[in-house]
C-alpha cells in the first residue's frame, strides 16, 4: 500500500460482461499466501476516498480495468476488523463496512497484480459455485438480478416500440 492512510471500509468490485447470449461475470484466485481462493476485486479505500473511488483504483490495480460503467449494489457486508491487515488488533475498529460495486467489461482479457493467480469469466451459476465468501455470492446475485431487470426493461421497450411502429403503418 502507499504511504497514504487505510480509510476505514473496503469495497468489493464484481467485473461482467454481455455477450450476444448471456451475461459473464470475472472471478479471481488469490495467490497461495494469501489462501488461493476465489473472490472478486477486493480491497481497501485509501486516505479521502469514496467507495466509488477506490473500487476504480481497486479494479484499475487489480484486474486493468478502466470503465466509467460503475454500478452500485444496495448489497453491503460488515467485515471483522482482524480479516484486514491495517485494523487487526485496532482498539476503535471492530468491523468495517465492504461497499459492493459491478463494473462492465467490454474487454474479455484481464490484467493481474500479483495477488491474483488467475481468472475467469463464467456464468452466474458457475461463478457462484466457486466464490469462497458468501459476501461475495450475495453481492453476485444482486448484481445478476439487477442486470436481468435491466435487460427485461430494455426488451419490453423494444417491444413497444416495434409495436408502436407496426401500428403506424
Amino acid at each position: 500500500m502507499k504511504d497514504t492512510k487505510r480509510a476505514p471500509f473496503q469495497v468489493l468490485v464484481l467485473p461482467y460482461r454481455i455477450t450476444a447470449t448471456r451475461v459473464l461475470y470475472a472471478v479471481f484466485r488469490r495467490n497461495r499466501s494469501t489462501g488461493s481462493y476465489w473472490q472478486g476485486i477486493a480491497g481497501g479505500g485509501e486516505g479521502s476516498e469514496t467507495p466509488l473511488a477506490a473500487a476504480r483504483r481497486e479494479a484499475l490495480e487489480e484486474a486493468g480495468i478502466e470503465s466509467k460503467h460503475f454500478l452500485r449494489l444496495k448489497t453491503l457486508t460488515m467485515i471483522a476488523a482482524f480479516h484486514i491487515d491495517a485494523f487487526r488488533g485496532s482498539k476503535d475498529f471492530f468491523v468495517l463496512p465492504e461497499y459492493c460495486f459491478g463494473v462492465r467489461v467490454e474487454d474479455r482479457e484481464l490484467s493481474l497484480s500479483d495477488e491474483h493467480t488467475e481468472y475467469r469469466w463464467l456464468s452466474y451459476k458457475a461463478a457462484t459455485k466457486i466464490l469462497h465468501w458468501d459476501s461475495n455470492k450475495t453481492a453476485l446475485w444482486e448484481l445478476d438480478a439487477r442486470l436481468q431487470q435491466m435487460h427485461d426493461a430494455a426488451s419490453d421497450k423494444s417491444r413497444k416500440r416495434a409495436d408502436r411502429k407496426k401500428s403506424l403503418n
